[in-house]
């Protein structure tokens, strides 16, 4: 498949840079992939499109303040680092800037000294390994110095951190935020619960893998940044239940829907435990976990679009991209929803 088969315009004005207030005010696209039917509701009447035994699956991820800013040793010149992910050890993949001038060896110091990284590798991504010292609680002192991170295209600050976590988030070790869940308000969470057979939770961390763009011509030829992620064993088994009785599986975002692929095998059960994903969803790809998916609009060429347009169809997701962006719907991580079923 072509990329640019992935390519819609995107006005820069319909970049949403702050949520919804409150967050389940937001609008809903809802496509029906059997009939290529579109309807344009209220994000609040989602649990009017669920059934006594569907199977909600949500990604309780939480965002770390894994943005730091430091200045080089020796140098003193600054420095911003972008984690995203544990090595362990005391060693993180991270993101660097200005990269050029951060080489193997050299040290960042943040907070006046009370926390430093060391560069040690280079990554084929062209990131970083970094050892941190200088602290005796690691974690607590990337928390203590760190912010957390927003999109590049978001270009307001946030007023409240809260507003890019989900009111579910649990699991720290995620660079950015499963946006679908952003919509989630308290109560709406609760009507889900009441409406739906079972509600369970996945965790994957969201890390680059999700946004880094499509720059190859090809799509398949792009290479996936592998995503750490778990699936408890009440939710392999609640999961695999449905499955095999033929219930629905509603997915919350992308990363849950990549999550229950990636653990899913050929017979519809899935597997609990932790691993790292680099499964990268293109069209033709049978799903074999997920029947419906909550998301929201994104970016074009990238590999966001690409899993929906799997799950529906391209033809279908653009029909739908043209209707929204017409309508003037609200894009990207703060934007609106799309539900497709």
């Amino acid at each position: 498949m072509h990329t640019s088969e992935l390519d819609y315009h995107l006005p820069a004005a319909l970049i949403a840079q702050h949520p919804a207030r409150p967050r389940d005010a937001s609008r809903m696209l809802v496509l029906h992939r059997n009939t290529g039917v579109i309807e344009h509701r209220q994000f609040r009447e989602l649990p009017t499109y669920l059934a006594a035994d569907d199977i909600v699956v949500l990604n309780n991820t939480r965002v770390m303040r894994a943005r730091l800013k430091g200045r080089r040793e020796p140098g003193g010149g600054k420095a911003e680092v972008l984690l995203l992910g544990d090595r362990g050890g005391g060693v993180w993949e991270a993101l660097v800037t200005p990269g050029r001038r951060v080489p193997v060896g050299r040290r960042i110091a943040f907070g006046e000294g009370a926390l430093i990284a060391e560069v040690v590798e280079r990554t084929p991504s062209g990131g970083r390994l970094l050892r941190f010292t200088g602290a005796e609680d690691v974690m607590a002192a990337i928390s203590r110095h760190g912010e957390v991170p927003t999109p590049p295209y978001v270009h307001e600050a946030l007023e409240q951190e809260s507003d890019y976590q989900t009111v579910y988030a649990e699991v720290p070790g995620a660079s950015a935020a499963p946006t679908a869940g952003l919509h989630f308000a308290p109560q709406i969470l609760e009507q889900v619960r009441a409406r739906a057979g079972d509600v369970v939770f996945v965790t994957l961390h969201v890390g680059l893998g999700t946004f880094r763009p499509i720059h190859s011509q090809v799509v398949e030829d792009h290479e996936m940044h592998a995503e750490w992620y778990e699936v408890p064993g009440e939710t392999a088994a609640a999961v695999s239940e449905a499955l095999t009785d033929g219930r629905r599986v509603v997915a919350v975002g992308t990363s849950t829907a990549r999550a229950l692929e990636a653990a899913c095998d050929d017979r519809g059960r899935l597997r609990a435990g932790a691993a790292e994903t680099e499964l990268f969803i293109v069209p033709g790809y049978r799903f074999r976990a997920v029947r419906a998916l909550l998301t929201n609009f994104h970016m074009p060429r990238s590999t966001l679009l690409a899993l929906v347009s799997a799950f529906a169809s391209r033809e279908q997701i653009m029909r739908a991209y043209r209707e929204a962006v017409e309508m003037r719907y609200r894009f990207l991580s703060f934007g609106d929803a799309m539900l497709i079923v």
